[in-house]
């Protein structure tokens, strides 16, 4: 059965970002997570982790669409 939930350090690995930016993207509130256990660690859906990815591909192409231009 797969797994539901992943911890950050496996987001961090996935998007090969630090653990800090990892983390940076869930206080943030891009991409949406559970803390869970007694010392509250954090879990990302693995869905939620697939649609964060599809949305910066968008966010991606619509930039290379305007020409790269900085927001």
């Amino acid at each position: 059965m797969p797994r539901k939930f992943v911890p950050l350090t496996e987001v961090s690995e996935v998007l090969g970002v630090s653990a800090a930016q990892a983390y940076a993207l869930v206080r943030s509130g891009e991409l949406p997570a559970i803390k869970v256990g007694g010392r509250g660690q954090w879990r990302v859906e693995v869905d939620e982790l697939d649609a964060y990815i599809e949305r910066m591909y968008a966010q991606t192409r619509e930039f290379v669409g305007r020409g790269g231009d900085e927001d």
